[in-house]
């Protein structure tokens, strides 16, 4: 992307453990194959566990997350 004025505004980006990283839209997502996801939101989930059926769009997916043997109990 060239760096227009409106591209060279801070974005905000949140990390929750064990979530979706909350990013200040509006954003365009590439992912690994090349293909772009726009979204116009305000704010927008950014799934990190792949488990999304909206993918690369957080639906709560990870919420689902069953627990492995020996994990403490979150």
């Amino acid at each position: 992307m060239p760096n227009t004025p409106e591209r060279a505004r801070r974005v905000r980006v949140r990390v929750q453990r064990e979530g979706p990283l909350l990013i200040e839209g509006p954003v365009e997502v590439v992912d690994e194959s090349g293909r772009v996801s726009v979204s116009d939101r305000f704010l927008v989930a950014v799934c990190t566990c792949r488990r999304s059926r909206m993918y690369p769009w957080c639906d709560t997916s990870h919420r689902r997350r069953t627990k492995r043997c020996g994990e403490d109990p979150a």
